[in-house]
C-alpha cells in the first residue's frame, strides 16, 4: 500500500508524459516496505529510536539493549547489531529490522511469511521472519497470530465449554421411583422368532428407563423402532412400575427409525413425536421433555444406564442369537443386577456392610439379597407402619449422603465467555474430519437460569439448527485477510 502512495506522491510532482503507470517494480516495493518498518518503529520505539538517531546510549530499563541496536544513518532505521559481524550470512540476515512485539505491521509480516511457508509452524514461520527483521520476543508473536489462522484452526480446532449447571429439581427432590423417566433405545440386537435350525433372526431393541431420582432401571426389549412399538413398551412399564409424570428422551431418530426422512429431518421427527405420541401421552397426565440436538452428555444418567445394560449383555450374551423369551429372562436377570448397585452406605456404622440400592425404593430390599425370615407375627397393620418406617428412612438416608455426592463437579469447572448472536463458529460432526466441519453463525442463545449460555441456535447450509455449545468451535478470528478460502452458508 505504501509502494502506492509513494509512486502516487512521485507522478504527481512531474509531469503527465513522465508518469509511471504500470505495476510495482522491486525498488518501488523495497521502499514502501523500507517506510513501512521506519513508521512502526517510530511508532513502537519512539525514545529509542531518538536516542539511536542522534548518537546516544540506550536507556538500561530498553527492550532493545540486549541486540546491541545501531542507526542505520541510509535507511533511517534500527537494524539489529548482533555477534555475527563476521559471519558469512547476508547483510540483511546478520543485520535485520527490528520490530515491536505488538504492532499492526508486524503482524502483517508475521502473517505473510505464515502464508509464504504454506501455513507452516511457529518455528518455520519465525525462521522465515528473522532473514529479513527481527521481532522482539518473536516466538510469542508468532504464535499468537498463527492461532488467529483460520485455515490452521480448522484442521485443529478447540471445542468450547460450559460451566457444569446445576441439576435439575426432577433429580434432587424425593419422590416415588420412576416418576420422572429418562428413555434411551440401545441396539439393534439379532433376535431369532423360535428355536431351531435355520431360523432367520430379526433386529430387537431394548428401550432403557431409568428413574431420575433413585437410578433404577428397567429394561424392556422392543420388536422396531416405530411409534406403536414404543407405546406398548411404555405401557407394559407403566403396568408395572406405575404411571411416571416426566419422560425425557434425546432428539433422535430411535423412535421412527424406518422413516428415513424423519431420520435426516429432525425437525420433522419432533413434529411426528408430538402429533403421535405426546397426544396419548398428554390424556394419561405425561409430560415429554427434549434436548436439545447432538447432546448426549444433557442425557448422561440414562446414556450411562445404557452403557452398564450393555456390559453386563455383551458378557453374558456374547455373539449368541436369542430368542424373545430368552432376552426378556435375560434383561430380568440384568435389571435385578443393575438395581442392585449401591448408591451409599445405609447406616454410619462401620461393622454394618448394607448399603442403600436402587432396590430398596423398589421392593424395600437389594433385589438380589437373600429373603429374611420375620422372627415376630405382627399383625397388618403393624406390618405396614413398619414398612412406612422403613421407606422413610430409605428416603432420609437418601437425603442425608446421596445427595451430597452430587455435589461435586467432575468437570467444565470454570465460566466461560458466553457465546453471543452474531458469532461465526464450526459445528463438530464426528462422522467427518475437522476440516470439513460446516461453519455455522449464532442467531439466538438460550441462558440458564445462572445466566450461561449452553445451548444456540444456528444459521447453517442446512438452516435453522439447535445445537449445544459443547458442539461448536468459535473461531478465533472472523474478520482475517487469510481467510479467502473460507467457504461461508449462502444465507450471509
Amino acid at each position: 500500500m505504501l509502494a502506492y502512495i509513494h509512486r502516487f506522491i512521485r507522478n504527481c510532482r512531474i509531469s503527465k508524459s513522465a508518469r509511471i503507470v504500470d505495476s510495482l517494480t522491486i525498488r518501488e516495493l523495497s521502499e514502501g516496505f523500507l517506510c513501512a518498518v521506519r513508521m512502526c518503529q517510530m511508532e513502537g520505539f519512539a525514545g529509542d529510536w531518538k536516542l539511536l538517531s542522534e548518537g546516544k546510549m540506550l536507556h538500561k530499563q530498553s527492550p532493545l539493549l540486549p541486540l546491541n541496536p545501531y542507526f542505520d544513518e541510509s535507511e533511517k532505521i534500527i537494524r539489529l547489531g548482533g555477534r555475527l559481524r563476521d559471519a558469512l550470512p547476508p547483510m540483511a540476515e546478520k543485520h535485520p529490522y527490528i520490530l515491536p512485539y505488538q504492532h499492526s505491521f508486524t503482524s502483517l509480516v508475521i502473517r505473510y511469511s505464515h502464508v509464504s511457508t504454506l501455513h507452516g509452524g511457529a518455528a518455520l514461520t519465525l525462521n522465515h521472519i528473522r532473514k529479513k527483521c527481527w521481532i522482539i520476543n518473536g516466538r510469542n508473536a508468532v504464535r499468537r497470530e498463527i492461532h488467529k489462522c483460520i485455515v490452521c484452526y480448522k484442521f485443529n480446532p478447540s471445542i468450547t465449554s460450559q460451566k457444569m449447571g446445576n441439576l435439575p429439581p426432577a433429580r434432587i427432590r424425593p419422590q416415588k421411583a420412576f416418576t420422572s423417566v429418562g428413555i434411551d433405545y440401545a441396539g439393534p440386537f439379532n433376535i431369532s422368532p423360535s428355536k431351531g435350525r435355520g431360523r432367520t433372526s430379526v433386529k430387537g431393541y431394548i428401550a432403557v428407563f431409568v428413574c431420575l431420582v433413585t437410578k433404577a432401571i428397567h429394561l424392556e426389549p422392543v420388536g422396531d423402532l416405530t411409534s406403536d412399538a414404543f407405546l406398548g413398551a411404555l405401557h407394559r412399564f407403566i403396568g408395572r412400575r406405575g404411571k411416571c409424570v416426566h419422560i425425557y428422551s434425546d432428539c433422535g431418530t430411535n423412535f421412527v427409525g424406518a422413516n428415513r426422512k424423519l431420520q435426516a429431518d429432525k425437525l420433522a421427527y419432533k413434529l411426528y413425536i408430538e402429533k403421535t405420541i405426546l397426544g396419548k401421552l398428554t390424556d394419561d397426565g405425561i409430560t415429554w421433555h427434549f434436548n436439545p440436538p447432538s447432546a448426549p452428555h444433557f442425557g448422561g444418567l440414562w446414556e450411562a444406564g445404557v452403557k452398564s445394560m450393555k456390559h453386563h449383555l455383551k458378557r453374558t450374551v456374547g455373539d449368541r442369537t436369542l430368542t424373545y423369551e430368552e432376552l426378556a429372562t435375560v434383561l430380568a436377570q440384568i435389571e435385578a443386577c443393575l438395581n442392585s448397585r449401591p448408591l451409599c452406605p445405609l447406616s454410619n456404622d462401620p461393622e454394618d456392610l448394607m448399603v442403600l440400592t436402587p432396590g430398596h425404593f423398589l421392593v424395600g430390599d437389594a433385589l438380589l439379597a437373600m429373603p429374611t425370615e420375620q422372627a415376630d407375627k405382627l399383625s397388618a397393620t403393624e406390618r405396614w407402619r413398619n414398612c412406612q418406617h422403613l421407606v422413610q428412612q430409605f428416603w432420609k438416608r437418601w437425603s442425608s449422603d446421596y445427595l451430597s455426592r452430587l455435589q461435586r463437579r467432575t468437570k467444565w469447572l470454570e465460566n466461560r465467555r458466553n457465546l453471543q448472536a452474531g458469532d461465526l463458529v464450526l459445528i463438530k460432526d464426528e462422522r467427518l474430519p475437522s476440516n470439513l466441519w460446516a461453519l455455522g453463525r449464532i442467531t439466538e442463545t438460550h441462558c440458564g437460569q445462572d445466566g450461561l449460555v449452553r445451548v444456540v441456535k444456528l444459521q447453517s447450509q442446512s438452516g435453522i439448527i439447535k445445537r449445544p455449545v459443547a458442539k461448536l468451535c468459535p473461531l478465533p478470528i472472523q474478520d482475517n485477510w487469510l481467510n479467502r478460502d473460507l467457504d461461508p452458508p449462502q444465507q450471509f
